[in-house]
């Protein structure tokens, strides 16, 4: 896949995982993805989370999405950036009504936002599941 199809593939299949470590032990969890493109994948969080702490003390971080109809997986690896820029929250709770009423009761700083950027995508596929992988900057 060129960066261009695996942004295709995880906008289109935006329900993921997100794996974050902490004292050498993994913790993954489902998350909505925002969008991804070429400046990174974007997600949103709760300041206290404990995912927002592991990642605020190891910002490496690997996301994997499946499309379970056509058996293809997207793993991708890369480091977290923090957004503080409020009109990107803005932007997001648009897009997001759901999330205005936590935003209402603790304020912006409550409202996390990220990017995984300086990535690395690996593709998995039924047909070529015993192939080496092969990986692609995005």
């Amino acid at each position: 896949m060129t960066p261009e199809e695996i942004y295709a593939f995880l906008n289109a299949n935006a329900i993921c995982y997100l794996a974050t470590a902490q004292d050498n032990v993994p913790y993954v969890r489902g998350m909505m993805l925002a969008r991804a493109d070429a400046d990174g994948l974007l997600f949103h969080t709760g300041a206290d989370k404990e995912m927002c702490k592991q990642l605020q003390a190891n910002p490496r971080a690997e996301v994997c999405a499946f499309n379970p109809q056509d058996q293809v997986q997207v793993r991708v690896a890369g480091d977290v950036e923090f957004l503080a820029d409020v009109e990107v929250k803005k932007a997001l709770i648009a897009e997001r009504p759901f999330l205005q009423p936590m935003v209402d009761q603790f304020g912006y700083d409550a409202f996390v936002v990220f990017r995984l950027v300086h990535n690395t995508a690996t593709v998995w596929t039924m047909a070529a599941a015993m192939a080496p992988k092969t990986y692609v900057k995005i």
